[in-house]
């Protein structure tokens, strides 16, 4: 096997997701990189593959690469995995691609399941696009000024979201958003209890509410796209604001785009701050 880096996705859930690629990788490669051995060695163990994996995970990516590139360096292949998915998306992995790929050495994609691609492909949204978004700030102030900065895009937007914080998350779709999309809840895809959900998001909470093990496992959340109605007044807010911000100071540009547009203010003023540092 060559010397690369073998970036290759594992199951989400259902160990059988393996493709067989995949399979005959972590066979012949002489080093696995995991997010956590724990879990890469269940997965291992339960193919029957002898590899001892070691630890890259996001505190210790950068010294763990250095230890990729000298396995590379001494004709080595090294397998990288995460937990579950495909690594780097939301997950460790894409610094040590970078530092690989300066070292001089391939970079080998092994595809495979990935929660984002399984849960669009069962949302059944009409939207042609979709932005995956991963995870939202944990801090809710961070979280709505995010979410207003995506609310013109007509694409579907998707995102990551843990048990704990799932419930706050739904809230703030639904206001920063409109209740009146649709949001799809993917939870525990591919595992035993493998829940797709479709409602409003007005309608999110009641439904989560009406069973406690609703509120259990990982979660993907994908939202419908604006209407194109939003998306056309949001381009008409920011061409007044770019007018605007020819002639005034920023807040006041700010201040008389968003009673001319009707659009938020806070959203103006990044957009604004966005416009004046490009």
């Amino acid at each position: 096997m060559v010397a690369a880096l073998y970036v290759v996705a594992t199951p989400i859930g259902n160990l059988r997701d393996l493709t067989l690629r995949a399979l005959d990788v972590l066979k012949a490669v002489e080093a696995v990189a995991a997010e956590d051995t724990r879990v890469t060695r269940h997965l291992l163990q339960h193919y029957g593959i002898d590899a001892r994996p070691f630890s890259l995970h996001e505190h210790n990516e950068v010294q763990a690469g250095e230890k990729v590139v000298e396995l590379l360096r001494a004709g080595k292949s090294v397998a990288l995995v995460s937990d579950a998915g495909t690594p780097a998306i939301s997950d460790p992995g894409a610094r040590l691609v970078r530092r690989v790929r300066e070292a001089g050495f391939a970079i080998v994609p092994v595809p495979g399941a990935s929660a984002v691609t399984a849960a669009v492909s069962a949302a059944g949204l009409p939207d042609s696009r979709f932005l995956f978004q991963g995870f939202l700030p944990a801090k809710r102030a961070a979280r709505v000024r995010e979410l207003e900065a995506l609310r013109a895009l007509s694409a579907a937007l998707v995102f990551y979201e843990a048990p704990h914080r799932v419930r706050e998350t739904l809230a703030d779709l639904a206001g920063a958003l409109g209740g009146e999309r649709e949001v799809v809840i993917a939870r525990e895809l591919t595992k035993l209890f493998e829940t797709i959900h479709a409602c409003r998001l007005d309608e999110a909470l009641a439904w989560l509410d009406a069973d406690p093990n609703r509120v259990k496992g990982e979660f993907v959340l994908v939202v419908q796209g604006a209407p194109v109605a939003t998306q056309t007044r949001a381009e008409e807010s920011e061409r007044v604001l770019a007018i605007l911000l020819r002639e005034l100071p920023l807040k006041q540009a700010v201040q008389l785009a968003a009673e001319i547009s009707g659009a938020k203010r806070n959203t103006l003023y990044a957009r604004a701050l966005e416009m004046k540092s490009s």
